[in-house]
């Protein structure tokens, strides 16, 4: 049978944030793999801007991905973006990195000038890959289709 976003969203529990990413971006996937490991509460849910889901999240959101491409988390229909969503997602990260949290004092276009700076060079410093990430069988689970 396949899945369409409907089906796929109505599967997510609704205990999980889900972050959408730039499937192609090695520094992306990089930081996927990092909340992975750092995330033994298992509250994220995965899913590339390029794929069906992404596609469909952008979409019932309205998320110009013009003005952000890389990280975006959904929380209870709540949209973060930029460096908002990545202290978001780090205060939910095993050690100590939700003390990050202090970072939200930093007014958000100041936070969000440093996060496009090393978003608009991401390709260029960290590559690009020709398709996005296929998860291990183990992560899989992690991965919205």
């Amino acid at each position: 049978m396949e899945t369409t976003p409907s089906n796929t969203e109505m599967s997510i529990p609704k205990d999980k944030k889900i972050i959408l990413f730039d499937g192609v971006c090695n520094l992306c996937n990089d930081a996927i793999t990092f909340v992975i490991k750092r995330d033994p509460h298992d509250h994220f849910r995965y899913a590339p801007l390029q794929g069906e889901t992404g596609a469909h999240f952008i979409k019932k959101y309205n998320i110009d991905t013009t003005k952000v491409d890389s990280i975006i988390l959904i929380d209870q229909d709540n949209v973060y973006i930029k460096a908002t969503a990545a202290l978001k997602i780090a205060c939910h990260l095993s050690g100590a990195y939700p003390l990050m949290r202090i970072f939200f004092i930093i007014p958000s276009f100041v936070r969000n000038w440093a996060y496009d700076y090393i978003a608009k060079n991401r390709y260029k410093w960290y590559g690009k890959k020709e398709a996005c990430m296929i998860p291990t069988p183990e992560l899989k689970a992690k991965f919205l289709q």
